[in-house]
C-alpha cells in the first residue's frame, strides 16, 4: 500500500498564488514515485491547476462537492465538473463542512456515493469534538461516522480513502500524540476489516489535524497512518515538501 500524503488549502491561495506555489513544488518533488502526492486548491483555482499537474506525479483534488449531476443548487459543484477537469480525489465531510456548515451524515453518505459512481475517490473525513473526547465518546463518533458515510458502498472501499481528524487538533497547533492517532487508527482498520470482509488493503486511512513538518516523522511510524491530510503546513511549498520526505523515509 502506498502512502497518501495530501494538502487541503481551504480557502486560501488565489489562481496566482497557486501557479507560483507550484511552480515552487512540482521539481521539488517530480522524482518521488513511491508516494502518492494529493493536492486540492480552492474552487476557482482548479482549472488551472489541471493544467499545470496534467504531465507531473501530483494528483488533483477537490475539497467538496454535491452530489447531484445538475440542477438548482446554487453555489454547489457537480461531479461532472470536477470530472471535466480531470480531478482524481475529493475531500468529504471534513469538520468544518460537518460544524460550520451543518453538514449531516446522510448528506455526506450521499456525496460518497456519488465520487464512487463518477470514479472520484473520495477521502472520509471523521473525528470526534474536544467534548466529545473528554467524553469518551471517540470511537463511537467514529465508528458511526464511518458506518453511515459507507453505507451502501461497501463493497468499493478499494476505492475510498479515510482520513481521521480529531476536531480538536484541526488548526489548533495541538495534533494528537502518535499513541492517540494510533488507537483511533486501529480501531478504524479493524472496522474496515469488518465492514469489507477483510478486503480493504487499498483503503489508507490519513491523519489529519495540525500535521506538520516537526510532528509527521513521528506519527508516520505508527503500523496504522498511512499517510496524512495536511492543512496549513501545506500552504509552504517547502514545509509541505518536508513532510513528504519524512514520509519517504519511513
Amino acid at each position: 500500500m502506498r502512502y497518501l500524503v495530501a494538502a487541503n488549502w481551504k480557502m486560501n491561495k488565489t489562481v496566482a498564488e497557486t501557479l507560483e506555489y507550484l511552480e515552487i513544488f512540482l521539481p521539488k518533488v517530480e522524482d518521488i514515485n513511491v508516494v502518492d502526492i494529493m493536492i486540492a486548491p480552492s474552487f476557482t483555482a482548479l482549472a488551472s491547476a489541471s493544467l499545470k499537474l496534467e504531465h507531473s506525479n501530483v494528483k488533483l483534488g477537490a475539497q467538496n462537492m454535491y452530489y447531484m449531476d445538475k440542477g438548482a443548487f446554487t453555489g454547489e459543484i457537480s461531479p461532472l465538473m470536477l470530472t471535466e477537469l480531470e480531478v482524481d480525489y475529493v475531500i468529504i465531510g471534513h469538520s468544518e463542512r460537518r460544524h460550520i456548515f451543518g453538514e449531516k451524515d446522510d448528506l455526506i453518505n450521499k456525496k460518497m456515493i456519488s465520487a464512487v459512481e463518477h470514479g472520484i475517490r473520495p477521502i472520509l473525513c471523521v473525528g470526534e469534538t474536544l467534548e466529545e473526547r473528554e467524553l469518551g465518546k471517540t470511537l463511537n463518533v467514529v465508528e458511526r461516522q464511518i458506518r453511515t458515510g459507507l453505507a451502501g458502498i461497501e463493497k468499493d472501499l478499494i476505492y475510498i480513502d479515510i482520513a481521521y481528524e480529531p476536531v480538536w487538533a484541526i488548526g489548533t497547533g495541538v495534533n494528537a500524540t502518535p499513541q492517540q492517532a494510533q488507537e483511533v487508527h486501529r480501531f478504524i482498520r479493524s472496522l474496515l476489516n469488518e465492514i469489507s470482509k477483510g478486503n480493504d488493503e487499498k483503503t489508507r486511512i490519513l491523519y489529519g489535524g495540525s500535521v506538520n513538518d516537526k510532528n509527521a516523522k513521528e506519527l508516520i511510524k505508527e503500523p496504522n497512518v498511512d499517510g496524512f491530510l495536511v492543512g496549513t503546513a501545506s500552504l509552504d511549498p517547502n514545509k509541505f515538501f518536508n513532510i513528504i520526505t519524512e514520509v519517504l523515509e519511513v
